[in-house]
């Protein structure tokens, strides 16, 4: 719990967890491990080795925090605040560890368990992002597509973490969540007087606002079943109110259920930021940036979660299925490794909000811990048999060269002209 909390009170944004770091692996380093660091910058990994032959488990949190400037806890200089409880991931990791690293536990199991703290699962300061990928430092936006990529989760067979929430339900496991791409985009206008001479200008601002109202014409075209979500945001709206704004840069993201429906709703979504650039006369750049790919839970490690939930809280604690809008990089896990990202509560307010607070530390930042413990003791004693079964019944979406070979493929720039009519 003081992990938890002192994490909570040093927020810091994604690929810049310094701190965060450092405070995971001295715990780890205090129960005897040895701690692999620098993974994609921040992201560290530390393994329990049982010494028996098995598969092995990765158990995983995130280190990173929100830009939630009005949030009471978020830092005055950066405007980073833990608003969608990382904080309480990384404290039920460390639970997790302490529990599974035990003598007495651990001479029952087979196989590993590696302890993985991951960098940046919120896609935001896609700019930033986008220019350490530029200069090397990264191949890819979020950090468990930059593991896979790195080859952390070569030697993995199964994965789990456990989220927060403010759900009135002690835990859920829900059956899916949205994947999404992220889209950069800039218009290119022409600077002029905007009292004296507006007349010779090409204002990149109107070119904008025109494809916003574009894409919002198009949400009554996107199916229900789609779970389709655009919610675009101007980075940059001019520089000073006297002059016709000749650059103006917005971030999007574009969500769904499917594969196939991203692609068919991004599709749409480049039409109406061309339409904006068509009737203003301006140039619109369009990059498209590889974002996360849908969750899908496995569902026998679903059950199998929630079982312990029951066991710890009593019968009827846990409500499965459903599907989430929100978009999580475990997604890219669960396509290439069985997978499990339940939510357990202890939270109060919204998510990513100035109002989400701890309400139930214990349930917040211990439960956690305790039901991964368990889950991964079920998997791994005798002889790592229901893991085992897990493993072999899994049936992959993707390889992890084809994982690598399709978010590579993401990456691509659009130049399109307004003037050309």
């Amino acid at each position: 719990m003081a992990l938890g909390d002192r994490i909570l009170h040093a927020p810091e944004l994604g690929f810049k967890e310094f701190r965060t770091s450092d405070s995971v692996a001295a715990f780890l380093e205090g129960l005897g491990f040895t701690v692999k660091r620098d993974i994609a910058i921040t992201g560290l990994s530390a393994t329990l080795d049982t010494g028996r032959k098995g598969p092995t488990l990765a158990l995983m949190g995130e280190l990173d925090a929100l830009l939630v400037s009005t949030h009471p806890l978020a830092d005055p200089v950066t405007h980073a605040a833990h608003a969608c409880g990382h904080n309480a991931q990384l404290a039920g990791l460390m639970g997790a560890a302490i529990a599974l690293s035990d003598a007495h536990v651990l001479r029952s199991l087979s196989g590993r368990v590696v302890f993985m703290a991951v960098p940046a699962e919120e896609y935001v300061e896609i700019e930033y992002r986008n220019n350490l990928v530029r200069e090397g430092k990264l191949e890819f936006l979020a950090g468990k597509a930059e593991f896979i990529a790195l080859g952390e989760l070569d030697d993995v067979d199964l994965a789990m973490m456990v989220h927060s929430s403010s759900e009135p339900e002690t835990a859920g496991v829900v059956d899916s969540n949205n994947g999404c791409v992220a889209k950069l985009v800039r218009y290119i206008g022409r600077a002029a007087h905007a009292g004296g001479s507006p007349d010779k200008g090409i204002n990149a601002l109107s070119a904008a606002l025109v494809a916003m109202n574009a894409i919002n014409a198009l949400r009554e075209t996107f199916r229900d079943e789609d779970s389709i979500r655009v919610h675009p945001i101007i980075t940059r709206g001019g520089e000073l109110v006297n002059v016709i704004p000749s650059e103006v840069t917005i971030e999007t993201y574009v969500r769904g259920k499917t594969v196939e429906a991203i692609v068919s709703a991004e599709r749409k979504v480049d039409r109406a930021l061309k339409a904006g650039a068509l009737a203003l006369g301006a140039q619109v750049e369009i990059r498209t940036l590889p974002g996360y790919l849908p969750l899908n839970n496995f569902p026998d490690l679903g059950r199998l979660f929630g079982d312990n939930v029951d066991g710890m809280f009593g019968e009827g604690s846990v409500t499965y299925g459903g599907h989430r809008a929100g978009s999580t990089d475990m997604g890219d896990v669960s396509h290439i490794l069985p997978t499990v990202h339940p939510y357990m509560g202890g939270m109060g307010g919204t998510g990513h909000s100035a109002d989400w607070k701890v309400i139930d530390e214990q349930l917040a930042y211990v439960a956690p811990g305790i039901a991964m413990a368990r889950t991964a003791i079920d998997l791994l004693a005798n002889d790592a048999e229901a893991a085992g079964k897990i493993v072999d019944d899994f049936q992959p979406r993707m390889s992890r060269k084809e994982y690598l070979k399709y978010q590579r493929g993401m990456f691509r720039t659009e130049l399109y002209s307004g003037d050309q009519f």
